[in-house]
C-alpha cells in the first residue's frame, strides 16, 4: 500500500512511518520542515521505500499535489497544544484538516485516519472540567473551552461532512492521549494531583502508531466516519482508580453497566478494540 503520513517528523509520526515500513508499505512523509537525518535509533528515514516531501499543508493546491497517488492518508500534522490560547492553533489545525480531508475526496483516496485528541472533552487545557460519567467513551459530550480542543472537535465534524458527500470514504478520528515511550514517564513523583486534569491517562507511542495503521485497513467491521479513544487501559497513578474518583470526583457517576477496578483507565477504549482490533501494549503496572 502507498501510505502518506503528514506530520511525519512528530513523535507519533516517526513511529507511524517506522511501523508502516516494517509492514512492507511504500511511505511518503510530509512535513513543513525537513526530517532528521537517519540515525542508529531511527534508520528507517534512509529506507528506499520512504520518500519525504516538504509542504505547507495550509495551501490546498499543495496538499492536492503531495497526496496524489496515495492509497491511504494518515494525518498527524497539527499544532499540538493551544499555544497562546488565541488563534494560531485553532486556525492552522482547522485549515490543515479540511485541506487533507477534501483533497482525499477529490483524489479518490478512500481510507483516511486523522489525529484527534482526548482534549475534545474538558481536560488539561480547559478552565474547568465538565465530566458527565466514568469511564469516558465516545458518547461523552465534547465541551472544550480552548482553541486546541475546539480544533479537534471541528476536524471530527469535517470528517462527518466529508463522508456524507463521499459515501465510499472511511475516516477514523483517533482521540489520542499523551503519547509517551512507556508508563514510567507518566508516573511523576507519585503526587496524584499533578495529573488530575488529564485523568492520569497516556498512550504508549508505538501503540498509538499501531492504531493508525489498523485504522486504514479494511477489516469489514466499520465504514463512514468513526471516533475512537486511544489510551492505555490503566492509569499512570500509584493508587487504585476508585480511590482517585472518591477523592477528586465524588459527584461523577459510573456509567450504567460499567465498573471501575484496580488501576483501570477512566477512558473506555472498547470501541477501538471491537472495530479496529486495537489493544494497548502490555506495560501494565507491577
Amino acid at each position: 500500500m502507498k501510505i502518506t503520513v503528514t506530520g511525519c517528523n512528530g513523535r507519533v509520526g516517526r513511529r507511524v512511518v517506522k511501523l508502516a515500513l516494517e509492514r512492507g508499505n511504500i511511505v511518503t512523509g510530509i512535513d513543513v520542515i525537513q526530517p532528521p537525518f537517519a540515525t542508529a535509533e531511527e534508520p528507517w528515514f534512509d529506507s528506499p521505500a520512504f520518500t519525504f516531501k516538504q509542504a505547507d499543508l495550509q495551501d490546498f493546491e499543495s496538499v492536492l499535489d503531495v497526496l496524489a497517488g496515495s492509497d491511504a492518508v494518515i494525518n498527524l500534522a497539527a499544532c499540538p497544544d493551544p499555544g497562546d490560547y488565541k488563534v494560531k492553533s485553532h486556525n492552522d489545525n482547522v485549515v490543515i484538516s479540511w485541506n487533507i480531508l477534501r483533497s482525499c475526496a477529490e483524489l479518490g483516496i478512500k481510507r483516511v485516519a486523522q489525529a484527534s485528541s482526548v482534549n475534545v472533552i474538558t481536560l488539561v487545557y480547559s478552565t474547568a472540567q465538565r465530566l458527565h460519567y466514568f469511564p469516558i467513551d465516545e458518547s461523552h459530550p465534547c465541551e472544550p473551552d480552548d482553541p486546541y480542543g475546539l480544533s479537534k472537535v471541528i476536524c471530527e465534524m469535517q470528517a462527518d461532512t466529508i463522508v456524507r458527500r463521499y459515501t465510499d470514504m472511511t475516516i477514523a478520528s483517533l482521540r489520542l492521549h499523551w503519547t509517551i515511550p512507556d508508563r514510567s514517564m507518566a508516573l511523576g513523583d507519585g503526587d496524584s494531583s499533578q495529573r488530575l486534569k488529564d485523568l492520569w491517562g497516556y498512550v504508549q507511542r508505538d501503540s498509538a502508531a499501531h492504531a493508525f495503521l489498523l485504522s486504514i485497513e479494511d477489516n469489514g467491521k466499520w465504514n463512514g466516519h468513526e471516533r475512537y479513544f486511544i489510551t492505555a487501559p490503566h492509569t499512570a497513578a500509584d493508587e487504585d482508580t476508585a480511590i482517585l474518583i472518591q477523592r477528586y470526583f465524588p459527584d461523577v457517576p459510573i456509567k450504567e453497566g460499567k465498573e471501575i477496578q484496580g488501576k483501570q483507565s477512566l477512558f473506555d477504549c472498547s470501541k477501538a478494540a471491537a472495530l479496529l482490533d486495537w489493544h494497548h501494549v502490555n506495560d501494565l503496572p507491577r
